[in-house]
């Protein structure tokens, strides 16, 4: 193992066992908008091939409204299996794992038909979004459900449901844009209901093998969003409603607090990540400036997380690990 003991430790998730503790996090590339993946399939082969045990595809979204923009990929026919196969594929003949990233934009899409739990802008996008119906809601669950099962026949490995970020999930979540006094709303447990409708009826649709992670936002980092105990509270019902592994989230897009600029300190914000950690019993991933290998082995060493994602590191070095 060499100096590294923690990083190269492996670590068994649902039905993968992972030789060493990095994760390739999302990264949006555009890539993942081309009609053929095969670009795709070959930047994961090369990571995979120079030792990245798991990776997480940038955004997919399970329905026409949740895309990123108009041309943003969507996953929801069986007629797009055949081309997710090709970076399956890939990723499988090098010995290493893959998780498709299911995400919905909510009011952070630039199309036509954004859509939110509320009417409220973002500050980073001025187009009013619409606010979603309560059948709506229900279909969108059933997409993110359609969506896990067509990866799931793709050869993923699992899926990263995107929870943080101030996307749609984020949004419903917290206070700051979810103001409905439905059962979508209200108190926490009202405003948790999408995720955890989501995770649980995913976990019981795939395989038990089938990875499901979870992008907790375990730090907001804007006004009125979820409070430290709220985050705890929501990790231990999406814990319960089925996830297998927990990614931390750092902030919203729209938060006034720099997340990953090189001025943020490495391994800022591993303390929250250690929070959720402590109350849960599935494995926790540290996030957000963490690209040395001596800062991910101390995070590993001292208990802040099980598991360290690196993006940038792996977008300028496949050879890292």
């Amino acid at each position: 193992m060499g100096p590294y003991p923690h990083i190269f430790s492996p670590l068994k998730i649902a039905g993968i066992t992972l030789p060493n503790r990095i994760i390739m996090g999302s990264m949006h590339t555009g890539l993942e908008d081309c009609e053929d993946l095969s670009r795709l399939a070959n930047y994961f082969a090369a990571r995979a091939s120079h030792g990245c045990s798991l990776m997480v595809t940038g955004a997919f979204s399970p329905n026409i409204a949740g895309r990123l923009n108009a041309q943003a990929g969507v996953f929801n026919e069986e007629e797009q299996i055949y081309k997710h196969r090709r970076v399956t594929s890939a990723v499988h003949a090098e010995g290493r794992y893959i998780l498709l990233q299911l995400i919905h934009s909510g009011r952070y899409g630039y199309h036509s038909d954004i859509v939110a739990p509320s009417p409220v802008p973002a500050p980073i996008n001025k187009q009013m979004p619409r606010e979603m119906g309560g059948e709506e809601i229900w279909d969108t669950v059933e997409d993110f459900v359609k969506a896990a099962r067509l990866a799931e026949e793709a050869g993923y490995d699992g899926v990263e449901i995107m929870g943080s970020e101030g996307y749609l999930l984020s949004q419903f979540l917290a206070p700051r844009t979810n103001h409905r006094d439905d059962e979508w709303g209200g108190d926490l447990f009202g405003r948790m209901r999408l995720a955890k409708e989501i995770v649980l009826r995913t976990r019981e649709a795939v395989n038990p093998g089938f990875v499901i992670m979870y992008r907790l936002s375990v730090i907001d980092l804007v006004q009125n969003g979820l409070s430290g105990p709220e985050v705890i509270e929501v990790s231990k019902v999406l814990e319960l409603a089925g996830a297998d592994i927990f990614n931390s989230g750092i902030g919203w897009h729209e938060s006034p607090v720099p997340t990953i600029a090189q001025a943020v300190p490495r391994a800022a914000f591993v303390a929250d990540t250690a929070k959720v950690r402590l109350h849960v019993g599935i494995p926790v991933i540290a996030s957000n400036r963490i690209n040395t290998p001596e800062v991910a082995e101390k995070i590993l060493a001292e208990g802040y997380a099980d598991m360290v994602s690196m993006a940038r590191p792996l977008l300028a070095d496949p050879d890292f690990p």
